[in-house]
């Protein structure tokens, strides 16, 4: 159940306000008595809502006496105190994490080998779009097909979405695909294609019938590749992701002839 401490009152000031809603206009004595607040905690707990705007005060009456706020407004205001919190407290956190980042990716790492994988669509999707998010220099994605698993709509939107960053950040982006792929691109998709990467001097997008298979090279030393579903022809089954320059050398040394030979697309 819903309470006034869910947004910030403590016990006592929660008391204090749904004791006012009922007395109206009292002294801090007698609503002390009605609310169940000590007299000598009273003031404290009037003085503190009344900061929070939830009450009002008669000043001029001898002993002083307060008022509620009526409830939509007192809520209102309570919640709109949570929500500069909030901003306040996201803008702490944004800037933690940028000091952080800084921070550790001066840390100098050992380029070693490592693989992993996922499987199923939605842990596939995962896995690329993360990939590509941490591109530093360049992204080459060569797509032979589209499998019918995926939700299409989520995975162009996704990719797209974090294309838009790696090229905002200074990544080159070489996109390959099969001529028949481009229209089965979604509607969305095609759109952020053409008014967002297509203009970006860093975006490239070419087409060739000359490719098979589904993968990405990131930064030329890690490798993304589409496995594809052993009895499911139009299935995918996992990506695997490879960190390895030697691999991802020779991985992109078959692609460089394909990519100078294909068509430039205009979206």
């Amino acid at each position: 159940m819903a309470s006034l401490r869910d947004l910030g009152l403590s016990e006592y000031e929660a008391r204090a306000y749904r004791a006012l809603l009922t007395t109206g206009p009292t002294t801090a004595k007698e609503l002390s008595g009605v609310s169940d607040v000590p007299m000598g905690r009273i003031y404290d707990v009037l003085n503190s809502i009344e900061q929070y705007n939830l009450v009002r005060s008669q000043s001029a009456s001898r002993p002083k006496k307060y008022a509620a706020v009526e409830p939509e407004t007192a809520l209102n205001r309570l919640l709109e105190d949570k929500r500069r919190e909030l901003t306040e407290r996201e803008s702490q956190y944004e800037n933690i994490v940028t000091e952080l980042v800084g921070e550790l990716d001066a840390t100098e790492r050992v380029d070693e080998r490592f693989w992993t994988a996922a499987v199923g669509p939605g842990e596939t999707t995962d896995l690329l779009v993360e990939r590509i998010a941490a591109a530093d220099e360049s992204i080459e994605i060569v797509a032979s097909t589209f499998s019918q698993q995926f939700d299409i709509d989520d995975l162009g939107e996704r990719v797209a979405v974090e294309l838009e960053r790696a090229l905002g950040r200074g990544v080159e982006v070489s996109l390959l695909m099969r001529p028949e792929l481009v229209d089965e691109l979604p509607t969305s998709v095609g759109r952020r294609y053409r008014t967002v990467l297509s203009p970006h001097d860093r975006f490239d997008c070419r087409t060739s019938d000359d490719v098979s298979g589904s993968f990405s090279i990131i930064d030329d030393n890690e490798v993304c590749i589409e496995v594809a579903h052993p009895l499911r022809d139009a299935d995918s089954l996992a990506m695997i992701d490879l960190k390895d320059r030697e691999f991802a050398a020779d991985v992109r040394e078959e692609f460089a002839p394909r990519w100078e030979e294909a068509t430039p697309l205009s979206f």
